[in-house]
């Protein structure tokens, strides 16, 4: 009975470390990231992901994607598109540029500046956002976690509109 249980711990233990390392290797250098990122609690003009917010009748809706490449473990540069329209402006596109670290392989952490652009309007934001990564399988992950972003110019409120807000996202790793 014990060398069996012996043997059953010595599997699990195998099977844990293999699985830890395929996750970490999913952050590696020369890795892809494709996210799509929903966005709650927030009315932010610049969102490079999907969103719908409706207040007081006005609706606002934003799709969008981002991509990254790891130029070293763990971390990545990124860039991020979207658009989106409301009932009080024709046609946002969004943007942003930035990186994104993951510590320990699993907790993601960005800084970027992004912004949007339409019609003679154009706030500047820089933003942070931190969150967990729980890896699906091989090259799927759902990252929950809290972004702020921190008005940068005059369109943006000169740091008098500060969003905040949480998402969730879905990362494919390549």
């Amino acid at each position: 009975m014990k060398k069996l249980l012996v043997i059953a711990a010595v599997a699990l233990f195998s099977f844990n470390v293999n699985a830890q390392e395929e996750n970490e290797s999913q952050t590696s250098q020369g890795k892809w990231l494709i996210e799509a990122n929903t966005n709650f609690g927030s009315a932010s003009s610049s969102n490079t992901g999907f969103s719908f917010t409706n207040i007081d009748g006005d609706s606002m809706w934003n799709v969008g994607v981002e991509g990254g490449y790891f130029v070293a473990d763990n971390l990545a540069v990124k860039a991020g598109l979207g658009y989106g329209d409301s009932s009080y402006d024709d046609g946002v596109f969004s943007y942003k540029l930035g990186g994104k670290y993951y510590i320990n392989g699993k907790i993601p952490f960005g800084i970027d500046v992004n912004g949007a652009s339409s019609e003679g309007w154009n706030p500047i934001y820089v933003g942070a956002q931190v969150g967990y990564a729980w890896f699906l399988g091989q090259n799927v992950s759902i990252e929950p976690g809290v972004r702020y972003d921190y008005g940068f110019n005059e369109d943006a409120g000169d740091g008098d509109y500060n969003p905040l807000s949480f998402r969730i996202g879905f990362a494919l790793h390549f």
